[in-house]
């Protein structure tokens, strides 16, 4: 076993993050993790007997953010070494200072960039390209930085190399031991275009991707100024943008069906004055759910048998009047 494990969020910001750590440590172990089920995989992790942990890329959970704090202190009065890196907006009630370890938190940036920034020290030049593959996978490819950085490279290529990554990603789902390849791989500086199998599943899902976009279209529901799709087959993500622009509404969801009883969600907004992970923090708790994430992208999971209600509360969130401009 290595001294180190790394809790990492499974999509394209998330394994490039893990990367970039495991080129400036060395050999790590990877474990993927989510907001919903971070509380447990870190208090399975402590009993292993690590030195150090790496949180990232993984946003804290509103309900869990008190229980979370005191299994990590435990393990900090143990002498474990914890560092958390992210960019989805804070807690609310809970002051950075009070957070066991070492915080490196920011938003309006990628987990990506803000991990290059913390180990680079310890990082040589080209590795900067696998944090812009993360930035750009996750939206965050106009930062000061990332801009900057771009110069150096050429930017067709880059932008290449994130698209195959971000959707062979997506359509590696839960194989989380792939996963651990190709975090190896891109800490390696290999370009994500000769991983054969990494290729192959995005090729796979960009088709179906575009078979999804027409279920969507299809199936798409409207309650108020939210549009919602149940089990698109896909990336939940971009079901979630398909469903509020095909049904002119301000936010869309995107629902995945649990076998253990939950819906799990994503939802988008193009409207920037609304605030996802505001609302979802203070809506999902109320009905036995987590919830949060960035501004106009988030996620969610409640009970099924609370999703109905839910769909009215985020209505009623969200406010009345005419959903597009003009």
């Amino acid at each position: 076993m290595t001294s180190t494990i790394v809790v990492a969020h499974g999509d394209a910001d998330g394994v490039c993050s893990a990367s970039l750590i495991r080129a400036a440590l060395g050999e790590v172990d990877v474990f993927f993790s989510h907001p919903a089920g971070l509380l447990k995989d870190v208090r399975e992790a402590s009993e292993a007997g690590y030195s150090r942990m790496v949180i990232v890329d993984i946003s804290l959970s509103q309900p869990h953010i008190n229980e979370l704090t005191e299994v990590l202190g435990s393990l900090k009065k143990k002498g474990v070494e914890i560092v958390y890196i992210d960019h989805h907006p804070w807690p609310f009630g809970v002051g950075k200072e009070v957070f066991p370890g070492d915080v490196y938190h920011m938003v309006g940036v990628s987990a990506s960039e803000l991990t290059y920034h913390y180990f680079r020290g310890r990082l040589e030049g080209d590795i900067e390209r696998v944090a812009l593959f993360g930035a750009i996978a996750d939206y965050e490819d106009v930062t000061p930085w990332v801009i900057d950085a771009l110069k150096r490279w050429d930017k067709r290529d880059v932008y290449y190399e994130a698209g195959i990554l971000s959707l062979g990603l997506e359509g590696s789902r839960r194989d989380y031991d792939f996963k651990r390849i190709v975090v190896k791989l891109l800490s390696e500086n290999t370009a994500p275009s000769t991983i054969d199998k990494l290729v192959e599943k995005a090729i796979e899902e960009s088709r179906n991707n575009e078979e999804m976009r027409l279920r969507v279209k299809e199936n798409v529901r409207v309650v108020g100024r939210v549009a919602y799709v149940v089990n698109p087959g896909g990336s939940l993500g971009r079901a979630a943008i398909y469903a509020y622009s095909y049904a002119g509404a301000v936010v869309g969801i995107a629902v995945e069906e649990r076998k253990d009883g939950h819906y799990n969600m994503s939802l988008r907004t193009w409207k920037p004055n609304v605030d996802l992970n505001r609302i979802l923090r203070r809506i999902t708790p109320v009905l036995g759910g987590t919830g949060g994430g960035h501004r106009a992208a988030a996620g969610a999971r409640i009970p099924i048998e609370s999703f109905p209600r839910f769909l009215e509360m985020l209505d009623e969130a969200l406010g009345g009047g005419s959903p597009w401009p003009g």
